[in-house]
């Protein structure tokens, strides 16, 4: 029967007394268990999102490195152009048989590339050579020699082609430049080469001069203006263009916007004519000298001249001879070794032969 007044028969809560037993609130193995997961589930989802977070950052930080060329990688030799920038270098034959291209490949036998060239990535996703064109000869060649798998691979830094074509140039002649390693007419040539590349986009020569030799020393911009003038004046008619000292550059190209177009063909056919870079020299000193572009007894090389060079190369058919005092080497593609000594002999008597009757 309820009570009067409650129509639900609930009657007053008796709360306990105080000397009544507590019930126990602490978790049983069940809820430690429970409590132990949770947690270990939210640490576990803190430092995957940290672990997220650190990958996003160190992938942006990726990107940025290699877009601005501080990520090395190896490559396959075959894998790299060289045909998308004319290169920085006049004789680019020469240099790969030279005594130093030697040296070179001497160094990467004993002690493996010491420093990374330079290649972009093109728009249409091959490797192209920005840099290092003599380290990536040098490795070709010993591995055409060796076939060893260690110089087939090229260590390299890689970066974008950008829109600024221009840049590119600027980045593959700089190191040459700051190691003072490129004659004035191999400046002068790359900077006619940019002026005349219709994807550089610039208006004339002295733009590209500026653009790509802003960090030189406004005097040594003003010799490779000269060289300009004068590898415009004179073209392929140079036959050693590398080999033409500073100030004789300067003059000649200074006296060469003096003369009618005459006497600079005239020139022009005396140095096509030129045997060596001595025979150069002397065309050119005779040109300034006003005694025309003809060798004669007055400005031909004296033996002293001669003396004074360490060494001279030229090319017979498909042989390079390098000739220096005490030495005369032939570089050919024939395996000396296959032939027959007493072949050899005959041939190096001959030689001598030919030296006694010119003498």
């Amino acid at each position: 029967m309820t009570s009067k007044g409650n129509r639900f028969g609930i009657g007053p809560v008796e709360l306990p007394s105080e000397n009544a037993p507590r019930r126990s609130r602490d978790p049983g193995p069940m809820g430690v268990a429970v409590r132990e997961s949770a947690a270990s589930a939210q640490e576990a989802s803190e430092a995957l999102v940290e672990q997220r977070r650190q990958n996003a950052a160190d992938a942006k930080e990726f990107r940025s490195a290699r877009a601005e060329g501080r990520v090395l990688v190896t490559l396959p030799l075959d894998e790299i152009g060289i045909d998308a920038l004319p290169r920085d270098r006049i004789d680019l034959d020469g240099t790969a048989a030279s005594d130093e291209m030697d040296e070179l490949k001497a160094s990467i036998r004993e002690r493996g590339q010491r420093e990374p060239v330079e290649v972009f990535k093109s728009a249409d996703g091959r490797y192209q050579l920005k840099a290092g064109w003599r380290r990536l000869t040098a490795l070709r060649q010993l591995f055409t020699e060796t076939s060893d798998p260690r110089f087939g691979l090229i260590v390299a830094r890689v970066t974008l082609e950008g829109d600024d074509r221009a840049a590119l140039y600027v980045d593959m002649v700089e190191e040459n430049v700051i190691r003072q390693d490129l004659s004035f007419a191999e400046m002068a040539q790359i900077a006619l080469q940019l002026a005349q590349d219709p994807q550089a986009g610039m208006g004339s020569v002295e733009e590209a001069v500026t653009r790509l030799y802003r960090s030189l020393h406004k005097v040594k911009r003003a010799y490779i203006r000269s060289f300009v003038a004068l590898l415009q004046a004179l073209g392929d008619a140079l036959p050693y263009p590398k080999q033409v000292p500073r100030d004789l550059g300067v003059e000649v190209a200074r006296k060469l916007q003096e003369v009618d177009d005459a006497t600079r063909l005239e020139l022009c056919a005396g140095l096509k004519g030129a045997e060596s870079e001595a025979d150069q020299g002397a065309l050119l000193r005779g040109f300034l000298a006003g005694g025309g572009a003809v060798l004669t007894e007055r400005n031909a090389p004296t033996g002293s001249e001669r003396a004074v060079r360490q060494k001279f190369e030229f090319h017979v058919g498909e042989s390079k001879v390098t000739a220096r005092a005490g030495e005369c080497r032939i570089k050919a593609g024939i395996d000396f070794t296959s032939v027959e000594r007493k072949v050899l002999e005959r041939a190096v008597r001959a030689f001598h032969a030919a030296l006694s009757e010119k003498g």
